[in-house]
């Protein structure tokens, strides 16, 4: 009996001793983690190392090693190539540098202290407020509307619809000018059915002298008709001053030369769309284009038309191409404000220049 009441107390002691080692054990741990908790760095300043606060490595470094002693700096080791680090940090490593996607073109090269810059390629966009992904594909407007804002590698496209009013001017424009080309057709036709008809036509080439002359006539009469024709072009006509403005504007153009060959003249294209909607098809018939090939762009936008034409055109030239021959062609159609933008454009991005300088 004695022995069964000593193993009792035994076994009790035995339990009292091992609360009281779980209990101091449990109060070191609680000192312990308080004392890491009660650490407090300067954030953008220090790092927490092992209880104590270490300086911060400067940009374009990280920490090889920590400090041992409390507001110290420890290792700072460089960037190695591709990888960077912006600012002061405590970082074990550096950061690896962006690679711009296939749609994106870098602006500024990744270097020890800056990541890689990218935006959007000409003709795309991503907005800033939103995760870029990829970017999308900018909004072209359509023939019945303007643009406010042009496409940019952070915003769309801006577009309006044009109003009511142009609307109704534009086919106010149309009545009229049809009314004077039906009035202008009958009085023609009534002119000719009353004119002596002619056997055969001949007609000069050169503006001064374009008069036709009926080869049934006598010598005398047509040399007649002739000088009367000439003597009137000299004296009285409203269109010769046009003209002889028209050919000296023409003959003082400055001839331009490609600084890149057939690609400078390629690249000009775009610079096209600045023309008057309206001359589209008398500019792409005076360059040599048959109907055939400009009904053949018809359902394509402006801006596209005129490229794919003005393709057709250079491949039919072959190395007879010439940007000089298509600046001439909008002068004599009356467009110099299109041609004299055309041509800044395409001298201000180094595709040409003038053959004299």
């Amino acid at each position: 009996m004695r022995y069964i009441i000593f193993l009792i107390l035994l076994l009790l002691n035995a339990i009292r001793a091992a609360k009281c080692h779980s209990d101091l054990a449990w109060t070191r741990g609680s000192i312990k983690n308080r004392s890491s908790r009660d650490v407090s760095c300067k954030e953008g300043l220090e790092y927490e190392h092992s209880n104590i606060c270490c300086l911060n490595c400067p940009a374009g470094t990280y920490v090889k090693k920590a400090c041992l002693t409390a507001l110290e700096k420890g290792v700072c080791e460089p960037c190695e190539f591709d990888k960077y680090t912006e600012h002061d940090n405590g970082l074990r490593k550096c950061l690896s540098c962006t690679k711009c996607r296939i749609d994106q073109e870098t602006t500024e090269k990744c270097t020890s202290t800056q990541d890689t810059q990218c935006k959007c390629k000409e003709g795309s966009f991503c907005l800033p407020d939103q995760a870029c992904e990829v970017c999308k594909k900018c909004k072209r407007c359509t023939k019945d509307e303007d643009t406010v804002k042009s496409c940019t590698s952070v915003s769309n496209t801006v577009c309006t619809k044009r109003s009511s009013s142009n609307g109704s001017n534009s086919v106010t424009f149309i009545v009229v000018v049809s009314f004077f080309a039906m009035l202008a057709f009958v009085v023609g036709i009534v002119y000719w059915t009353k004119s002596k008809p002619c056997k055969k036509a001949v007609t000069s080439r050169s503006p001064r002298e374009m008069v036709k002359i009926c080869m049934g006539d006598s010598e005398k009469v047509k040399e007649e008709r002739q000088n009367a024709h000439n003597s009137k072009m000299d004296d009285s006509s409203p269109l010769q001053p046009f003209l002889e403005q028209n050919y000296a504007e023409r003959e003082s153009i400055r001839r331009l030369v490609p600084l890149n060959g057939e690609e400078s003249l390629k690249k000009s294209f775009g610079f096209f769309e600045e023309m008057d909607v309206h001359y589209h098809n008398r500019f792409f018939r005076f360059i040599g284009l048959s109907d055939n090939s400009i009904k053949s762009a018809e359902s394509l936008f402006p801006e596209d038309r005129v490229y794919e034409l003005l393709k057709i055109w250079m491949e039919k030239e072959g190395l007879k191409a010439d940007f000089n021959s298509l600046i001439e062609a909008l002068i004599y159609l009356d467009q110099k404000l299109s041609a004299e933008n055309i041509i800044s454009k395409a001298i201000s991005n180094r595709y040409f220049k003038y053959e004299d300088e």
